[in-house]
């Protein structure tokens, strides 16, 4: 083989590594995440495996600790419940009565080992009319 087939082949090679290692590097940020009712309602079909929950934090359930490296609360869906222990850096907002979603693991005994937990801007997902001082309009995002 010549030296400019050589060339060919490793370039074809080189670009064929990078395509991978780049779809390997974004398929994990595609993962959408799961309602609270359809990670319990399969928590068979999800043990075991990497997933994002959302979630209301459930009223009275908010256990923080003092350095903010660890907290437990419950998910609240709207008719099951999820309960979450957390490690790592918490956002300062995160409150009871707050939407968030976890990213983590759902262990064998029913509870998700959250990794990271990401709250939502009310007032970005706040309905339309609402978000303005009106009473009434549909859920949109907003934009900046």
């Amino acid at each position: 083989m010549n030296v400019k087939g050589k060339m060919v082949v490793g370039a074809t090679v080189l670009a064929g590594v990078i395509a991978y290692l780049a779809y390997l590097g974004a398929s994990s940020s595609w993962q959408y995440y799961l309602l609270v009712d359809e990670c319990v309602a399969q928590a068979d079909r999800f043990a075991g495996k990497r997933l994002r929950v959302s979630g209301r934090v459930m009223a009275g359930s908010l256990n923080v600790a003092n350095n903010r490296r660890q907290a437990a609360f419950v998910l609240e869906g709207t008719e099951r419940k999820l309960p979450v222990s957390c490690r790592g850096t918490l956002p300062d907002n995160l409150a009871e009565g707050m939407e968030v979603v976890v990213e983590g693991a759902l262990k064998t005994d029913g509870h998700l080992q959250g990794e990271k937990v990401i709250t939502r801007c009310a007032s970005k997902y706040a309905a339309e009319g609402v978000a303005r001082g009106g009473k009434e309009g549909h859920a949109t995002p907003s934009t900046r």
